[in-house]
């Protein structure tokens, strides 16, 4: 490798990656991570994330980037800000974050970085970096917040003073040895804003979270969502933007947007913006959808790697949260007729909570026949409040 400029070289990653649709980059150091691994450890042991595969080791990983590249010096945080709106949606729509956007944003993110990262090989005279974007085990918020691309708010998302916390998050990992940025002393205060917003109470107050409550997790999750939690959820059928739509720093972002909206185009090649058919989904549509309607609408999507099932059934909780009778036809269809388990065993609960005598009637007529354990019990549980005149 040749002898390089680090300063040269931030400059020339920051030029380009804000050239590319970045909203704001910073440095950080890759040294001296205890405390990163020891707040992820404490997390991870309080069972904040528990719905997904996370321990010491992974804690380990996460803040060590010499895990991603051998040698590592700096960690360069790119953000690069998305919608920041409140999607409003009629009866029998869904709602989705505003994240997701006309394409998966990691493809776009990843394009983003290693676009610069191929700029900072070629000034250095060898390969020196490796990218991450929420594919490889890195704590990105921390290392974020360290180079002080922004702080750590109460709802545990990153706040940019640039662009809110409606930004994605990308690193290059670097052998070289960049000049690094100093963390914002900045904290939420006083502010509370986002604790009550959150409607299953996920959110401390104390810059934690119990994911297992988090709208966004329970969207996402491929198990059956708890039964206690589905009314609170709502019509959301992937992510949750409340906490966010409550922030003060992110209304300012919004009102600046709305104040000029050719901003809403700065980035789009690398963000994208969401369509209406994709922002405000159709419940029953989506409750119906198939194999090939899946990969046409959604696999390209940043809701499609779960898969069709995991849709259909957070569509099946958002139309029993719609309450509309409406929905009893296609529920009952759901239940009598689609190949997953997990999918009839929440139209039963949807059925459920609409509670119509067409709605009890497809329950019990479905009883007698369901072959699987699980969805015999969603049955079950559905009837039960209906049992001798109880409701």
């Amino acid at each position: 490798m040749q002898r390089y400029d680090g300063a040269a070289i931030k400059k020339l990653a920051c030029e380009r990656a804000m050239q590319l649709g970045a909203s704001d980059v910073r440095v950080s150091s890759a040294g001296d991570t205890d405390d990163v691994q020891r707040d992820l450890s404490e997390s991870f042991a309080r069972g904040d994330l528990a719905t997904w595969p996370y321990d010491a080791a992974y804690a380990a990983k996460a803040a060590d980037p010499a895990r991603i590249l051998e040698g590592a010096r700096s960690v360069i945080c790119i953000a690069v800000p998305y919608g920041a709106e409140a999607i409003e949606s009629l009866p029998m729509q869904g709602r989705v974050s505003n994240y997701v956007g006309s394409g998966d944003y990691h493809r776009r993110v990843r394009q983003l970085l290693l676009e610069v990262a191929g700029d900072i090989d070629a000034a250095a005279g060898a390969s020196v970096t490796a990218i991450a974007c929420d594919t490889k085990p890195i704590a990105e918020r921390a290392f974020a917040a360290r180079a002080g691309l922004g702080w750590i708010g109460k709802h545990t998302n990153l706040i940019s003073p640039v662009s809110g916390s409606f930004v994605f998050l990308g690193e290059i990992v670097t052998k070289l040895a960049l000049p690094p940025d100093e963390p914002l002393r900045k904290t939420c205060g006083s502010c509370t804003r986002c604790i009550p917003a959150c409607p299953t109470g996920a959110l401390r107050g104390d810059y934690t979270i119990d994911a297992t409550r988090c709208i966004a997790d329970l969207t996402q999750r491929t198990d059956a969502i708890p039964r206690a939690l589905r009314p609170l959820i709502g019509t959301w059928v992937w992510g949750c933007d409340l906490c966010q739509l409550a922030c003060p720093p992110n209304l300012s972002v919004m009102a600046s947007l709305s104040n000029h909206p050719e901003r809403r185009s700065e980035g789009a090649h690398v963000e994208g913006r969401p369509s209406k058919e994709t922002s405000t989904p159709d419940l029953i549509e989506l409750l119906q959808l198939r194999s090939s309607g899946f990969k046409r609408k959604y696999a390209r999507t940043a809701m499609g790697w779960r898969g069709g099932a995991v849709l259909r059934r957070n569509a099946a909780v958002a139309l029993g949260n719609s309450l509309d009778r409406a929905a009893v036809p296609p529920l009952s269809k759901s239940l009598h007729g689609d190949p997953h388990p997990l999918v009839r065993g929440h139209s039963a609960w949807a059925l459920g909570r609409i509670g119509s005598p067409q709605a009890i009637g497809a329950l019990k007529r479905r009883r007698a026949v369901e072959p699987d354990g699980g969805v015999r019990a969603e049955i079950e549980a559905a009837l039960e409040p209906y049992a001798a005149g109880r409701r």
